[in-house]
């Protein structure tokens, strides 16, 4: 785990939608995500960080489902020139979407990604913004999935808590990933022409 220095620019928040966060399809501890991911968008904000709402767009029948109930997402976006919302179809938010020009455009160097799910569109966009040679930090409970489920003649289930780690394990040598959300710290992005 990474002790972290330098405030970031924006923060991507994965696919924090009402499918997940709530009701009977709500990851195991979706109440500690949705705690961290409100409390590094409100400071995120305050900064005057770029702050990034990403939306799956997921097929028809699936819990989040365009325009249903469990599509729509968990926190409120003040939409302006430093907050946008943006919807995927791809576990990577860089894929077909204008995220990699919104952080261009805006000067982001640093971000820190949280949402879910870890092993999947979170660990996917954090891989891609590496890639892209952005400083990316990865904090641990700001991500979440749910539990991997026994498979006679594989593994028995797999707890969620698990699974998260082992999907930040790989991207610890080229992202910094933290133990809290509450150390990652934002300053305002170099330019808000949004």
């Amino acid at each position: 785990m990474t002790h972290l220095t330098t405030p970031l620019h924006a923060l991507i928040v994965v696919d924090v939608q009402q499918a997940f966060v709530r009701g009977g399809g709500a990851l195991p501890d979706a109440a500690r995500l949705v705690d961290r991911t409100a409390d590094l968008i409100a400071r995120a904000r305050a900064a005057g960080a770029l702050v990034v709402h990403v939306q799956n767009d997921g097929p028809a029948g699936a819990d989040d489902e365009p325009h249903t109930a469990g599509w729509e997402l968990h926190h409120p976006v003040e939409a302006g020139p430093t907050e946008v919302a943006i919807r995927k179809t791809h576990d990577d938010a860089f894929q077909d979407t204008p995220l990699e020009g919104l952080l261009t455009t805006s000067g982001v160097r640093s971000l820190a990604v949280c949402g879910l799910m870890s092993e999947m569109c979170v660990q996917a966009t954090a891989r891609t913004a590496v890639a892209l040679g952005y400083r990316v930090v990865l904090p641990h409970d700001a991500h979440a999935t749910q539990d991997i489920p026994a498979e006679p003649g594989i593994s028995a289930v797999v707890p969620a808590a698990t699974v998260s780690r082992v999907a930040a394990w790989p991207l610890s040598s080229d992202a910094d990933v933290t133990a809290r959300a509450a150390d990652v710290t934002f300053t305002a992005v170099p330019s808000a022409a949004v």
